[in-house]
């Protein structure tokens, strides 16, 4: 990524390119790139294509004003930090399901990055409702967030009987208010890695991704605002939601650019990508 680039994006997001790559200056750069850069799969419905690559994902995030899923904002927010002087690792993740059942390798992606400061940091801009801030990758207790309490711990062996084990030498499990939300292999990849993930969970016709539509965004009181579909959810920093069905297709539309930012020029509907 090239400085003016950079300064695309910073602008995208309402941030002031930092002085230094401290931590101060990422916790400042990942509220703001929640605040404003929605989790989306809008892509799969409309019949766009999702190619992993910086360009396509700066055309998307920068250019077009959209968001995407993890691999995409994870991938346009890491490059964005190492062209500002932190130390960026990409790292693969699955994420648990139902009966706590881990998805697919690649499933997720997520950052660790070190700050000026000597910091090391997990960061995650691509994960739905998770943490407003970066948390301490090497703090094992409880991290008070906006979101919740989450922490970090060594990940026991999975149901294959394999990774985990030793200290220091097997994954991470990332928890949430005390439910284990993704299992964080500790190898740095590179974006090429994730294809198959996100070539999965774009085509699958058991992704999640693949039967619903999800628009979402933390709002500046600390909630979150989502579009699933025609339905709108508003949830307060308490946790306590408020539901509306929107009735027409230009409800759906106005949601998206006022709320999100997004200008589409149809609704889009789940199996109906190429409509």
């Amino acid at each position: 990524m090239e400085s003016v680039q950079a300064d695309a994006y910073l602008r995208r997001i309402g941030a002031e390119r930092p002085a230094l790559p401290t931590v101060e200056a990422l916790r400042e750069l990942q509220l703001r790139h929640l605040l404003t850069v929605p989790f989306e799969n809008l892509s799969i419905h409309l019949g766009e294509e999702i190619v992993l690559e910086e360009k396509q994902l700066l055309d998307k995030v920068v250019g077009a004003r959209r968001g995407g899923f993890c691999y995409e904002l994870n991938g346009a927010f890491g490059a964005l930090l190492a062209e500002l002087g932190f130390e960026v690792e990409l790292l693969a993740a699955r994420v648990y399901g139902e009966g706590e059942r881990l998805g697919i390798p690649f499933d997720h992606l997520a950052l660790r990055v070190g700050t000026v400061d000597g910091g090391d940091w997990l960061v995650d801009v691509g994960f739905g409702a998770n943490s407003h801030y970066p948390l301490a990758f090497g703090e094992r207790g409880e991290q008070m967030d906006p979101a919740g309490t989450f922490r970090l711990v060594e990940a026991g062996a999975d149901p294959a009987g394999v990774r985990g084990g030793a200290a220091g030498s097997g994954d991470l499990d990332v928890l949430r208010d005390g439910r284990s939300q993704y299992r964080l292999e500790l190898r740095p990849r590179v974006l090429g890695d994730c294809a198959s993930g996100a070539w999965w969970h774009s085509t699958s016709p058991v992704s999640h991704f693949t039967r619903s539509l999800v628009c979402s965004r933390v709002t500046d009181d600390g909630g979150r605002i989502t579009l699933s579909g025609r339905k709108l959810t508003v949830t307060a920093p308490e946790g306590t939601k408020e539901g509306s069905d929107l009735a027409t297709d230009e409800e759906v539309l106005e949601v998206y650019r006022e709320q999100f930012g997004i200008l589409l020029e149809r609704v889009p509907v789940v199996g109906r990508a190429g409509s």
